[in-house]
C-alpha cells in the first residue's frame, strides 16, 4: 500500500477525533428515564449547547431548561435555553445566566429530573463568586491561573473553592431531585470533579489544598479570595454530603476514545497508530522535547515502533507566559518583551520543530478539540520537515517567537495553520506525530 501524503492523512486524523466527540452520537445511549415530574436541563460548557441540541432531539416527554456556552458556540433549540457567555475568562453574561440556573433548580421534589450537560470550558462560563468576592476577582484568579503554568486540576482546584456553584454545589441545589450527570471530559484522567470544576460531583480536596497551589505558584489573590480560603469558608460539597447520594454520573466521552477514533483512520490508510497516553500534561515545550525525543529515535533507529507508523497522544500541557511577565514586576531591570499570540498546542509544535530540527520524514499536528488553542479561534498547526528552513527564508527566528510566546503568528505567516471553527465538542488536545 501506497504510504498517504502526511499533511492531508493528519487534518483526516483530527477530523476524526473531533467527529467522535460529537454530541449527537455520544449522547442518546446515556438518557437516563424519564421522571414521574418535570425535567429540567441546566449545564455549561463549550459543547453544552449541542448536548441540549442531541437531548432535545431524543427525549420525548417535557423538557425546559438553560445552558451556557462559548460565543459562536450555541446552537438552536426548541426546549432549552442557549446562553452565550465568555471563555476562558469569565463576563457578566456567564455570571447573569449561571444566578438563572441556580434559580432554575429551586423547590424542586424527588418526583423530579434534572438532567446536567457539563463540558470543558464550563469552569469559566459558569461563574458564581464565593462570599465576598466579585465578579473582577474572579476574572482576575482566572486570569493569573492561565498564565502561572498550573495543571488544569491545580486550576480546578482553586476555582472550586472560590466559588458559589462548583465543587458539588450546584449539585447539592438540586436536591431533592433526582439528579444525572452527563460529561464529556476535557482533563488528563477524566475526574469528574476537574471537568468544568465539578459543579455536580462531590470534591475531596479542600481550601488547604487550595492555598498550597497559590502558594506553590505564586499567585497575588485578591484580599477577598485569599480570606475565604484562609478561613475554611470555601470549603466544598464532600462524597458524604447526603444531598449528593442520589445522583449519578455518565462519561459520554473523552479524550481516549476520540484518539481511538484518529487510530482507526490511520490503520485505514495503512498507517500503524500507536497511543501514548491521553493524559499527558507538563509544560508544553517540556512534552514536546520528550516525543520529538521518540520521534528521532523511531526515525533513525525504528525503536520502539518501525515506520511508517503515527505516534498519536492527548491531554493537556500548560504554558508558563514568559513574554510580558516582567512588566508586572516594578524591580525588573529591562523592559518586557510584548506578549505573543499563543497557546499551548502551537506553542507545543512550535517547540517540537526546534526539537527535531528538520528532521526528515517526521510531520506533526497538534490542536485543541474545541477548535480554540489559547484565545485565538485556531485550533493549532502543522509541522513538516521544511518548517525551519521555511520561516528562516522569511526571516523569522523560531526561538524568538518561542521566547515570547508567539507561536499563532509564527504558524500562521507559513500557512501552517489549523482552522476548524466551531466544533461544539472539546475532549481536549490532540497530537499526532506521523513518521514516513
Amino acid at each position: 500500500m501506497t504510504t498517504p501524503a502526511p499533511r492531508p492523512l493528519l487534518r483526516q486524523l483530527f477530523d476524526a477525533a473531533i467527529a467522535a466527540a460529537q454530541p449527537a452520537l455520544c449522547l442518546p445511549a446515556h438518557l437516563p428515564t424519564p421522571p414521574k415530574g418535570c425535567t429540567i436541563v441546566i449545564g455549561a460548557g463549550k459543547a453544552s449547547a449541542a448536548m441540549a441540541r442531541a437531548l432535545e432531539d431524543h427525549w420525548a416527554g417535557s423538557l425546559q431548561g438553560l445552558v451556557v456556552t462559548r460565543y459562536g458556540y450555541d446552537v438552536p433549540c426548541q426546549r432549552v435555553e442557549i446562553v452565550q457567555a465568555a471563555h476562558p475568562v469569565p463576563d457578566a453574561a456567564g455570571l447573569a445566566a449561571t444566578q438563572r440556573i441556580l434559580q432554575s433548580v429551586q423547590g424542586l421534589s424527588a418526583d423530579d429530573l434534572v438532567i446536567a450537560l457539563i463540558s470543558g470550558g464550563g469552569s469559566a462560563l459558569l461563574v458564581a463568586p464565593g462570599d465576598g468576592l466579585t465578579l473582577q476577582d474572579k476574572q482576575a484568579v482566572n486570569a493569573a491561573l492561565l498564565a502561572c503554568g498550573a495543571t488544569i486540576s491545580e486550576m480546578n482546584c482553586v476555582r472550586r473553592h472560590l466559588s458559589a456553584i462548583k465543587g458539588g454545589r450546584l449539585g447539592a441545589a438540586c436536591y431533592p431531585a433526582r439528579l444525572v450527570t452527563l460529561l464529556i471530559s476535557d482533563v488528563p484522567g477524566d475526574a469528574p470533579a476537574d471537568i468544568a470544576s465539578g459543579p455536580t460531583v462531590a470534591d475531596t480536596t479542600t481550601c488547604a489544598d487550595a492555598l498550597a497551589i497559590v502558594q506553590r505558584y505564586q499567585i497575588a489573590l485578591p484580599p477577598p479570595a485569599r480570606q475565604l480560603l484562609e478561613s475554611g469558608a470555601g470549603e466544598t460539597i464532600k462524597p458524604d454530603d447526603a444531598r449528593l447520594q442520589s445522583s449519578s454520573v455518565r462519561m459520554i466521552t473523552a479524550p481516549q476514545m476520540a484518539l481511538e477514533a484518529a487510530a482507526l483512520v490511520a490503520q485505514a490508510a495503512g498507517i500503524t497508530p500507536y497511543i501514548l497516553g491521553d493524559s499527558l500534561e507538563g509544560e508544553a515545550r517540556d512534552v514536546a522535547k520528550v516525543l520529538g525525543g521518540m520521534a528521532r529515535q523511531v526515525a533513525l533507529r525504528g525503536q520502539p515502533f518501525a515506520r511508517p507508523c503515527v505516534l498519536l497522544s492527548g491531554g493537556e500541557t500548560t504554558v508558563t507566559l514568559r513574554a510580558g511577565l516582567a512588566a508586572a514586576d516594578p524591580t525588573a531591570g529591562s523592559p518586557a518583551q510584548p506578549a505573543g499570540r499563543g497557546g499551548r498546542n502551537v506553542e507545543f509544535l512550535l517547540a517540537l520543530a526546534l526539537a527535531l530540527d528538520g528532521a526528515p520524514g517526521i510531520y506533526a499536528l497538534a490542536g485543541d478539540t474545541d477548535g480554540v488553542d489559547g484565545l485565538e479561534e485556531i485550533a493549532g498547526a502543522l509541522l513538516t520537515p521544511d518548517t525551519l528552513a521555511r520561516a528562516w527564508a522569511q526571516g523569522m527566528n523560531p526561538r524568538q517567537f518561542l521566547d515570547r510566546n508567539d507561536a499563532h503568528t509564527f504558524f500562521q505567516r507559513l500557512g501552517d495553520s489549523v482552522i476548524t471553527g466551531p466544533t461544539l465538542t472539546n475532549v481536549n488536545d490532540f497530537r499526532a506525530i506521523v513518521l514516513v
